[in-house]
């Protein structure tokens, strides 16, 4: 991809931070609440389980308690002392040039939609840190918070999906910050909110169906940001073999290849995101189309 370099000033490094901060912000049961479909989507009810023993375990040890730890609802406070960044120059760069662009497309969009883009902030972390829906950790993957209004990522995850999804390449990475940003998309449009109560209302299997159009939305609009990207000559700021990176990672990361990868079985009533096949559909849609609207659910 040609963004050329990035200086966003909703981005934020804490991965010079130490241990993290893991206080719950807005209380802890809604922080529970809201970490327990991220969770559910990546690790299943064994996932689950294993974070409401810990919750309670932590609580009752103070952890998670009043005190300095506990985040008010409007967000995570940043550290005083933040650090030295652990980013090389050339990561912090593209992910702030991710942001940047996404920042331009949408904008544009709700403009001519006679509406304001409220632009997210981007916080990068490693190992560990406090976000407005709870505890952030590596292992739950990149994450959009709407509490908060941000999205959520430790870097070292783009080594993993070159390495253990075998889907490299910047757009590859692209993809999963523009999805993330997709799904702010949603919070401002009001679609995260009736959603949620959609499910409130449903069955575990219905509320999973539920989740899997929103997933697969937000993988269209990071189709559709794609499209409408451009590099600092104005040019389209994809490049041959770029939309091919982005189709192997949505490939890699659908409910029925990790499924199979992880449990050797496929459970399609448990699916969150979607099928490898449906992932890559919706991103092509959003690619092809650049237009928001195709990627109704």
């Amino acid at each position: 991809m040609r963004l050329g370099g990035g200086n966003d000033k909703d981005f934020i490094d804490r991965t010079g931070q130490s241990g993290g901060s893991f206080g719950l912000g807005g209380g802890g049961g809604n922080a529970l609440g809201c970490l327990i479909p991220l969770i559910m989507s990546r690790f299943g009810i064994g996932g689950v389980v294993v974070l409401v023993i810990g919750y309670f375990i932590l609580s009752s040890l103070g952890g998670l308690g009043g005190g300095g730890g506990v985040l008010p609802t409007g967000g995570a406070p940043e550290s005083s002392s933040p650090g030295q960044s652990r980013l090389s120059p050339e990561t912090s760069s593209f992910l702030q040039a991710v942001l940047s662009s996404t920042d331009t497309v949408w904008t544009d969009i709700f403009r001519r939609n006679g509406a304001t883009y409220q632009e997210p902030q981007m916080v990068a972390y490693t190992s560990g840190t406090s976000s407005g829906c709870g505890a952030a950790q590596s292992a739950m993957g990149p994450f959009y918070c709407p509490t908060d209004g941000r999205i959520y990522l430790d870097p070292q995850f783009f080594n993993e999906l070159s390495t253990r999804f075998q889907a490299p390449g910047d757009f590859a990475m692209a993809y999963v910050i523009a999805h993330e940003v997709g799904h702010h998309v949603q919070d401002l449009e009001g679609t995260l909110n009736r959603a949620s109560s959609a499910q409130a209302r449903a069955s575990r299997t219905e509320g999973n169906a539920i989740q899997v159009g929103v997933e697969l939305q937000a993988d269209c609009y990071a189709g559709v940001w794609a499209a409408r990207a451009r590099a600092p000559d104005g040019k389209p700021a994809m490049e041959q073999g770029d939309f091919e990176e982005g189709m192997r990672a949505a490939e890699a990361i659908g409910d029925d290849t990790l499924q199979r990868q992880t449990q050797g079985a496929i459970v399609p009533e448990s699916f969150t995101h979607g099928t490898s096949a449906q992932r890559m559909a919706a991103l092509r849609t959003g690619y092809q189309s650049g237009d928001p609207a195709a990627c109704k659910i």
